[in-house]
Formats: C-alpha cells, sequence, structure tokens
C-alpha cells in the first residue's frame, strides 16, 4: 500500500504543492525561493530517504517566516496523510547525528499529540537569506500538524551551518525509523489500540 500524499495550500501569504512519499528513495524537487531552506529540505530528503516536491511562491518580499512556517505546516499534513491508520508502525525514532564538530539529537513519537522540545544556540541571525530563528518556527509546525512529540537538541554546539543541517539530518533518521514498519506490531503500538 502507497504511504504517499499531496496536500495543497493557499493563502495570501504562501501558495504550496506539496507531494511526499515516505516510502521513497531520497528524490526530490523543491523550489521554496529561499536558497538555505531548500538545502535544508533536500538534506531532509536524501537522508530519510523521502520523495519530496514542493512549489512555493511566498512573499518573501515581507520575509521569509511565512513561507518556511508553512512548508512546515503543509509537510506536518502530509506526513500525517501519508501514514494513514499508522499500523505496524515503529512509532518512536531516536538519532544522534554528528556533523564535523557539532553533535544533534532528534527524538520522534507519532502518537498523534503534538510538542516540539528544542534546544539550539545559534549565534548568528541568519543563514544564507534565512533567518536563524526560523529553524524552530520549521520544526514547531510539523510537529503540530503532524501529531508528532519532537524533541531536537544540540549537543555539542560549533558552526551555525552545521547545526541547522544536523538538525534536519537527525530529524530525517528518526523519522524514517519511526515511520518504518514492523511486522511484529498487530495493529498500531499502543495500549489504547489506537494512535
Amino acid at each position: 500500500m502507497a504511504r504517499n500524499a499531496t496536500v495543497n495550500r493557499n493563502t495570501n501569504e504562501t501558495q504550496i504543492c506539496l507531494t511526499l512519499d515516505i516510502d521513497g528513495t531520497g528524490r526530490y524537487e523543491i523550489q521554496t525561493g529561499i536558497g538555505f531552506f531548500d538545502h535544508m529540505l533536500e538534506g531532509f530528503c536524501r537522508h530519510g530517504f523521502f520523495d519530496l516536491s514542493c512549489r512555493v511562491s511566498g512573499d518573501l518580499q515581507v520575509d521569509a517566516h511565512h513561507t518556511v512556517e508553512d512548508v512546515g505546516i503543509v509537510l506536518g499534513q502530509a506526513i500525517r496523510e501519508a501514514l494513514g491508520d499508522k499500523k505496524g508502525i515503529r512509532r518512536y525514532g531516536c538519532f544522534l547525528l554528528p556533523m564535523d564538530e557539532t553533535l544533534a539529537m532528534c527524538a520522534i513519537d507519532l502518537s498523534g499529540r503534538p510538542y516540539l522540545a528544542y534546544e539550539c544556540p545559534f549565534t548568528c541571525e541568519k543563514l544564507g537569506e534565512m533567518d536563524s530563528e526560523l529553524v524552530r518556527e520549521f520544526f514547531y509546525a510539523v510537529s503540530y500538524s503532524a501529531g508528532m512529540n519532537l524533541h531536537l537538541k544540540i549537543l555539542s554546539p560549533g558552526n551555525n551551518h552545521h547545526m541547522a543541517e544536523s538538525l534536519f539530518k537527525a530529524f530525517a533518521k528518526a523519522l524514517d525509523m519511526a515511520l518504518s514498519l514492523d511486522g511484529r506490531v498487530g495493529g498500531v503500538l499502543s495500549t489504547k489500540g489506537t494512535l
């Protein structure tokens, strides 16, 4: 059974068309208008083995906030839709990802209950043309629209580009783990019988 989704979202601030296949091979076609953000999403796809097409027209003449946040909302919706009833998934994922001097941790529970815990000590305001504070806004939007408990933390800080990239890649690896199917899981992995 295919686990994919297409989500369109059109507002006065952004127009987004996003297609996600969570059982992909890491292919991507991403055009958000924000070079650094595209680079982060490309790493997410490649290291999580997700196929992603994302085309965005946003109000970048204002700033990058609406574009980054709204892509997070739509990506979260696509993850939730592609998962369907969540039967057979491992539910939990955790990954430690080193990138040169930095070390990032990501832990995920696809519980249906949204929560974000986030610690990343950026020391610069901008990453390319993207505000560094928007990294948190992106992950907040993903976690709440997907209904996931998401913990992200930089354990060893360093170069700001490396910190951001290691968070996106750790997220990809942990999410791939949480989404993966396990033949031992009958129904959903919960004593409640639902996620």
